[in-house]
């Protein structure tokens, strides 16, 4: 190794053991750093972190519990499957803040009302939780993310000293309803949403479950109080908008034909034409119905996969495969024969029946889907219907 590769190694050692043993200084402080969303689905819920500054030990570091390693072994499987290991990284305030900058993102930040101790209390533990052999965690989207951290992180720190209140939440709302105010404008990526994620999320979500998102853990600080001795006051001492984001003009016209909406009518309408032309020349088309029951068998599979064959919490008990049954996977290669099997009347029967039973799950909202969907459903029903009709008559 050259000699200022040895430099340099000696030079990174000794910043994390300075950073490790630092005693901070009566100016330092603890601050709650939030980040407005971003213009990409991954950002849509915003971010938040850990802020330590100290400027008498020119100490000014971020501590970040939503980062993941894409080099970590089996990292798409593993996250394919839902075992999503995130980390605790750092970096300097400064870099921090040219990423958002650079997205157009707002940043707050909320100095905490700590003494001293609690202050090196709160560096200590980030420090030693930023460490390689503890900084890696079980990544849950709801429960176990960047957002609820902080709240954990306060809590294990301060115990009893803190109180948190949920005073502030007077909405009434599922895990679906939340991320629906966030992706209004992620129209594709809230389709996806709606398609891989189960009827879990469509309970009453408590107060707590709010704070799955940034925006909701800033306001949970912000009435938050903490008591040191007989006096009980504001955890929040000063709130700080250190970014605005820039408006933007964002509007494209004719953008709203390409929402899953309009596209999923698109594609109705071309199978309820085709289906009434081959209801007026009495012939079948095969490859129609081959394409229609091979994409929806492949979505019911995917469906099916994420539910039983993984450890992501919010895609149990997905009743999307009432309309996207798996089996259509098989049944379509039967569809490419021109006479069609005579049990393949009860199975399209019985494909109309789940997707009634669907409509009354709709309707009682033991799981909401995605409006885009209605169409389509309106759409299949006629097609099944058709083939119910033909299917011991036409070639």
């Amino acid at each position: 190794m050259k000699l200022k590769h040895y430099f340099f190694l000696v030079l990174f050692l000794f910043s994390i053991n300075f950073y490790s043993q630092i005693n901070l200084s009566q100016k330092a402080s603890i601050s709650v750093v939030t980040c407005g969303p971003g213009s990409e689905l991954y950002t849509a819920f915003g971010h938040s972190a850990f802020r330590v500054y100290d400027p008498v030990n020119k100490v000014d570091k971020i501590y970040n519990y939503g980062t993941f390693n894409f080099n970590a072994p089996n990292f798409y499987l593993n996250f394919a499957k839902g075992k999503l290991t995130y980390q605790l990284s750092t970096t300097r305030f400064g870099y921090f803040l040219q990423v958002y900058r650079y997205e157009n993102r707002w940043v707050k930040t909320q100095e905490l009302d700590l003494n001293h101790e609690e202050v090196q209390a709160t560096f200590n533990f980030l420090e030693n939780n930023a460490k390689p052999e503890n900084r890696d965690y079980q990544y849950d989207f709801f429960y176990d993310n960047c957002s609820t951290k902080i709240e954990d992180v306060i809590k294990i720190i301060l115990q009893d000293k803190v109180t948190f209140n949920n005073n502030h939440i007077t909405s009434n709302k599922s895990h679906r309803d939340l991320i629906a105010d966030y992706t209004k404008n992620q129209k594709w990526g809230k389709f996806g949403i709606d398609l891989a994620l189960g009827s879990v999320i469509d309970k009453e979500a408590s107060k707590d479950d709010y704070k799955f998102l940034p925006d909701y853990i800033f306001y949970a600080f912000e009435n938050a109080t903490i008591k040191n001795d007989s006096e009980t006051k504001p955890l929040v001492k000063n709130t700080i908008t250190i970014l605005k984001a820039q408006k933007l003009n964002t509007f494209k016209p004719l953008t709203y034909l390409t929402t899953p909406f309009f596209t999923i009518l698109f594609i109705s309408l071309i199978i309820a034409f085709l289906t009434y032309k081959n209801f007026k020349t009495k012939k079948r088309s095969k490859w129609l119905d081959f394409i229609v029951f091979f994409i929806t068998g492949i979505i019911g599979v995917a469906v099916l996969l994420l539910w039983f064959t993984t450890d992501h919490t919010a895609t149990y008990k997905n009743l999307n495969f009432l309309w996207a049954f798996a089996p259509n996977l098989i049944v379509a290669f039967y569809l490419l024969k021109a006479q069609l099997p005579k049990w393949t009347l009860y199975y399209f029967l019985f494909l109309i029946i789940l997707i009634f039973f669907m409509i009354v799950v709709w309707i009682l909202k033991i799981q909401v889907f995605n409006s885009a969907l209605l169409t389509l459903l309106i759409v299949l029903v006629v097609r099944y219907l058709f083939l119910i009709k033909t299917s011991k008559t036409l070639a």
